[in-house]
Formats: C-alpha cells, sequence, structure tokens
C-alpha cells in the first residue's frame, strides 16, 4: 500500500466544485510536486490533506490511518507556507520549538531537537535573533525548520519560496530537497513554477481547473506531455496543427508536407485535425540525415537569450521555433533567410486531447 492513499477527492464551495474526483499514490520519501496555474486547485487539495478544509467527498489515508476526518493536530504532518507565518513576538528558537512544546516535550529534549535543526538549516548563531532580523530567505529556512523538528510523517509546503528572489530561490530549493533527502520524509510541494517542480521532483501531478491532467517523473511530463495544456504549461513548446492521412502509419500533413511520427495515432482517423508537440531543442537548422523530417522555412526572428539563441521561423503558415546553443563563432541566420528546419520522427508528439 502507498504511504499517502488519496482517492476520489473532491472540494465544492457552494455549487462550484474546485477539486473534481482527484486520485494520487505517495510512496514513503518520495517527493511529489504539484503544478499548475493560480486557481487551478493546488493549494486546496494540500489544505485537505493539511486538514485546514474539509474534502466534500473522497478518503484521504496516510500509513495506513485514514485521516479526512481527524483534526490538522491528529495527522502527524508539518506545513510550510508561502508567508513563513513564524511567530513575531518569539525568537528563531522559540519558534522552532513551539510544536514541540505543544507536544509537551522535555526540556532537554527541546533544546537538543532545537540546536540540531538550527545546524540543519545552517543557522546555528541566529537563535536568539527574531523573525524581523532575519531575511525572507533565512526565515523560510526557520519555518522549514519548525515544521520538521516535530518529526512529522509528511511534509507539506505550500509555494514557500514564491516570495525570494530569483538567486535566493535557486539556492533554498537545492536546500530543501538536499534535506529531504537527508532525512527521508515523505513530502508534496506545491508551486506554479515549472523549473522548481522539474529540478526537485520525483514526480510531478500537473493540475488544471481542479483535475489532474497528468501524472508522471519530470523526464515524462516535459517530454511525453499527454493533453495541449500540459504541452504548452511545462516547458517552452511549440504546438502545431496537422492533417492525420494515415493513423496506422503515424502519416500526416503539416502545413502541405507530409510528416510521420514514430508511433501509429491511436484514436484518430484520416481526415481529423490533431495538435502535435515540438520542443523548441529537438529542431535544427539543415544537416537532415536518414529519415530526419525535413520543413523548408523563413526565418521570422533571431532572439539572443544568452546562452542560447532562439530562431522563429515560419513554414507556410505556422511558425516553429528552434533553440541553438550561443557558439560565438558560429554565425546565425538573419531574418528573412530562407532555411530548412529538421528533427526526428520521434520528436513529433500527437497530443491526447484539446484541453
Amino acid at each position: 500500500m502507498s504511504f499517502i492513499d488519496i482517492r476520489g477527492l473532491k472540494k465544492s464551495f457552494g455549487p462550484t466544485t474546485v477539486v473534481h474526483d482527484f486520485d494520487l499514490s505517495v510512496e514513503r520519501g518520495e517527493f511529489v510536486s504539484f503544478l499548475g496555474p493560480s486557481g487551478c486547485g493546488k493549494t486546496t487539495i494540500l489544505r485537505m490533506i493539511a486538514g485546514f478544509e474539509t474534502a466534500t467527498a473522497g478518503s484521504i489515508a496516510i500509513a495506513g490511518t485514514e485521516v479526512a476526518h481527524l483534526p490538522p493536530a491528529k495527522r502527524d504532518v508539518g506545513m510550510v507556507f508561502q508567508s513563513y507565518a513564524l511567530f513575531p513576538n518569539m525568537t528563531v528558537a522559540q519558534n522552532i520549538a513551539f510544536g514541540l512544546r505543544v507536544a509537551k516535550k522535555g526540556s532537554e529534549e527541546i533544546r537538543t531537537r532545537v540546536r540540531e535543526m538550527l545546524e540543519l538549516i545552517k543557522l546555528p548563531h541566529l537563535g536568539e535573533r527574531y523573525p524581523y532580523q532575519l531575511s525572507g530567505g533565512q526565515q523560510q529556512r526557520v519555518a522549514l525548520a519548525r515544521a520538521i523538528a516535530v518529526k512529522p510523517q509528511v511534509l507539506l509546503l505550500d509555494e514557500p519560496l514564491s516570495a525570494l528572489d530569483a538567486k535566493i530561490r535557486v539556492s533554498l530549493r537545492e536546500e530543501i530537497r538536499a534535506l529531504q533527502k537527508e532525512l527521508g520524509i515523505t513530502t508534496i510541494f506545491v508551486t506554479h513554477d515549472q523549473e522548481e517542480a522539474l529540478s526537485m521532483s520525483d514526480r510531478i501531478v500537473v493540475l488544471n481547473e481542479g483535475r489532474a491532467e497528468q501524472i508522471g517523473t519530470p523526464f515524462e511530463v516535459y517530454n511525453w506531455p499527454r493533453t495541449r495544456f500540459v504541452a504548452s504549461f511545462v516547458g517552452t513548446l511549440n504546438l502545431l496543427t496537422a492533417e492525420v492521412t494515415d493513423p496506422a502509419a503515424g502519416l500526416m500533413m503539416l502545413d502541405g508536407h507530409a510528416v510521420a511520427t514514430a508511433q501509429p495515432i491511436a484514436g484518430r482517423a484520416a481526415g481529423d485535425k490533431v495538435t502535435v508537440a515540438l520542443r523548441p531543442e529537438a529542431v535544427d537548422l539543415g544537416g537532415a540525415e536518414g529519415d530526419r523530417i525535413r520543413l523548408p522555412g523563413t526565418v521570422d526572428d533571431v532572439a539572443f537569450l544568452g546562452a542560447v539563441v532562439r530562431i522563429r521561423v515560419r513554414l507556410a503558415v505556422q511558425t516553429v521555433s528552434l533553440d541553438a546553443f550561443n557558439q560565438p563563432n558560429v554565425t546565425l541566420p538573419k531574418k528573412g533567410d530562407a532555411v530548412t528546419l529538421t528533427f526526428d520522427r520521434e520528436d513529433l508528439l500527437v497530443l491526447e486531447g484539446e484541453r
């Protein structure tokens, strides 16, 4: 049995349903991210796991125990909020010790645990400071230490990095992941940032309008998105329209050119319009060998992005973007140049739905 097992979870506010029949199994020690735009239901699901929201329907089991009917204090979970939620009138050490005192732990045990947590978050010398004397990154480290000080079975993180600047976010997300691995604590992380989800997670749940559009490893979600929403939300992607000509052979017409996918086009008939996805990094200019797909076009724009140069090429009607590494000794094409795009059949992915 999975360590966290969620079945048929639903949440409604009056006539409005914000989470629809959500199912998820999480293994012990796994790091799972809920990824999606604002309003997709990811924080609502997290709060139902924590017990801060009551589920309209469904079950939530942790370590084999049904907890949907239990108050938050009885669920053995720790939660870190976006806003830190530290007590301003308490020192760092007192904030970390708060949950331990509520649990009526002994004074010596509390002192020892607080000392361990301060070492763990690399702030051993700041125990007597108050939250207002800390940076945002330091405050979030303290909030994390407070959550894990009581040794919860599950750690819930609700967009804990969103209030921090970019450089601190990268550093802290690496620290959070390292801590999670060291402690082996089962963790669910909520974010709207695809880079955070891709870099930190064992698995990602992509949410849209209260539904799980796709659940998979970062590699699977990025390389094989199943729906148009997942394809457009996770990473930069070309979404193109094609017409199926022979579904069994994977043949389509794309802007007047015959192309073939590596697999049959399941559930489609000749004449059907489909959306196909193509990652910019999979496309090259020229250099076609073997059975690579070749599409002629005209350079529409060249954008310098530092390590990467993004080139936009117009086909007959549609436009394809491709990414090339910045190489100072290589001459880039100019707007208006005639070029040929090439890519492998395996890189052309037919999406399942139109959502």
